[in-house]
Parts: C-alpha cells; sequence; structure tokens
C-alpha cells in the first residue's frame, strides 16, 4: 500500500513513528509537507501536485497543525476527492477544530463537558461569570493550543479583566467551570477505530494549572474506569474522527471532555504507556483503506 503522512517535518516523533511503523509491515510510505501541494479542482479528474510531481496514494494521514488548518484540510479534501481513503475526513479535522462547534456537538450527544460559556458582547461578562459558576473560572482562547490561549482567572475581577483584554484583541473566548477536584491532572486518551487504545495521566507541574507536557507536566500511565473508555470513544465518535486524542478531566459529576485532537502527538503516550499507538493507527488503515466512506453529519 502507497501511504502518504501529509506533515511539514519528517524528523517529528509521530511521523517519523507512523513511517517506521508502515514501512514495517511492508508499505511506501512517503512525507508530504502539505504546504507545499497545489491542486488542480476539477470534476472530471481531480488532481494533486507538489513540486511538479503528480501524488498518488491508497491511503493519507493528516497531521495537520493548528495553525494551517485552511489549507492542510483543503489538500485532505482534494484526495477525498480522488477516493483516497484519509485517516482522518476534513470535515471531522475542522468539527474538532472549531472548539466552540465541538463543545456543541459534545453537549448534543450527552457527553460530559466543564459548564462553559461564550459571548460576544462585554457587557454580558458579568453574566456570564455567573452562570459558569463564578471564579475561579478558565478562560481560553477559541485558537489556542498546546495550553496557549488559557488562563486561570481566580477572581470575578480577574476574570472581567481577562474577558475584556481578549475582547480587545478581537478574539473568541470560552469561559469554563474549574474543576478543582482535578488537582491539576487530566487524562489522554488515543482512540483508534472506536477503540481506547493507550492512556496516561497528565499532571501539572508545581504552580501551573495547564497539564501539557510541553508545559512542563509530567505524565504517568492510568488504568482508566470504563466510564471514562465510554466517554473518550462517544467523543470521537461524535467528531466523527478515526483517530483522536481525547482529553478527560475527573470531576465529581463523572468524566468531563475538554478537548478532542484530531491529530495526537504519539511521543509521550507511546513512552508512558508502552503501547505501539503508531501500529495500532497503521493496522486501522490496513483494514479500512479501499471500504467506500461512511456518510457524515457535516
Amino acid at each position: 500500500m502507497k501511504i502518504l503522512i501529509l506533515s511539514r517535518n519528517s524528523q517529528l516523533y509521530s511521523t517519523m513513528a507512523l513511517s517506521k511503523a508502515a514501512e514495517a509491515r511492508g508499505h511506501e510510505v512517503r512525507v508530504v509537507d502539505y504546504l507545499r501541494c497545489y491542486m488542480n479542482i476539477t470534476s472530471r479528474k481531480p488532481r494533486i501536485y507538489m513540486d511538479g510531481e503528480e501524488l498518488v496514494a491508497d491511503a493519507v494521514i493528516p497531521r495537520i497543525a493548528a495553525r494551517h488548518t485552511f489549507y492542510g484540510n483543503a489538500v485532505v479534501r482534494q484526495f477525498e476527492m480522488m477516493n483516497v481513503f484519509t485517516l482522518n475526513e476534513s470535515v471531522a479535522i475542522a468539527r474538532s477544530r472549531d472548539k466552540l462547534r465541538s463543545m456543541q456537538i459534545l453537549a448534543k450527544r450527552g457527553i460530559g463537558l466543564p459548564v462553559t460559556g461564550f459571548a460576544h458582547h462585554t457587557e454580558a461578562t458579568g453574566e456570564l461569570i455567573r452562570m459558569c459558576g463564578g471564579p475561579p473560572l478558565v478562560i481560553k482562547l477559541l485558537e489556542g493550543t498546546q495550553g496557549v490561549g488559557v488562563v486561570l482567572a481566580e477572581t470575578a475581577n480577574a476574570a472581567e479583566s481577562v474577558i475584556e483584554a481578549f475582547k480587545d484583541l478581537n478574539a473568541n473566548i470560552l469561559v469554563q467551570e474549574f474543576i478543582k477536584e482535578a488537582e491539576g491532572a487530566d487524562i489522554r486518551c488515543v482512540v483508534v477505530g472506536g477503540k481506547v487504545v493507550a492512556s496516561m495521566k497528565r499532571q501539572a507541574a508545581k504552580g501551573e494549572f495547564r497539564s501539557n507536557l510541553h508545559r512542563g507536566g509530567s505524565a504517568e500511565a492510568i488504568r482508566i474506569t470504563p466510564q471514562e473508555r465510554s466517554t473518550a470513544i462517544a467523543a470521537a465518535k461524535a467528531m466523527g474522527l478515526n483517530v483522536a486524542g481525547v482529553d478527560l478531566l475527573r470531576s465529581n459529576h463523572g468524566p468531563v471532555v475538554m478537548e478532542v485532537n484530531s491529530s495526537p502527538g504519539l511521543e509521550g503516550i507511546e513512552h508512558c504507556s508502552k503501547k505501539d499507538v503508531a501500529g495500532e493507527i497503521i493496522g486501522f488503515i490496513e483494514k479500512n483503506a479501499g471500504k467506500p466512506a461512511k456518510p457524515t453529519d457535516k
């Protein structure tokens, strides 16, 4: 099978792990910088090129950076037009990258979430804070990733100041209740083909409430509960993602979903869980490439 990995950096751990796993199973693998691709959009024979060469594949693994979602997703859609199997479909990637939309979809499906507020007018700030249970509150930029654009406001005045500052930047924000009982820890589950194949607990560094490993957090293997497992699987399914990293918090009212990631990093969770997540992903492609795509709720 000919597999293309859409990634801007062939030396990233996740890209290399997927390449090695595919090659070990006898597949032909190539890493393609999606920003260097260009497309011939036609109804008769859509094509995609890079450096003058037409790209042909049996399957595509999108590893699209958040800041390049618009163009990267256009490349994924072009492969879909060419009837190439894509590990995660473009509509599912777009759905998960829009934090507000993803929260609304999860809420509609009855999946546990922190109390979340969203508003445009700053006149609603006070009501927004009260609606989310009052301080402390977590305030997020919709466009943030890896903990960037996430602020903990411990007082109402601090929350109002942060919201006002974000509004001055013309930024879209979410306000969420702070799950104090999580004690700075979250659970990352990687879901592949409707199964949790690996999980880990991430603990925030001292004095930090964000547990991202990029921000000095630590990780350890963890055995998740049946409810946490079913929540992670339901969240990935709601987004329409075949592969997803689902971040959960343990709250007093059960697991709540913080985020669903369409391109989860593999380094931390493979080292922590000792699971071959890249191999699981390639195995899923082997079983599903060539099958007709399922209709998606767009």
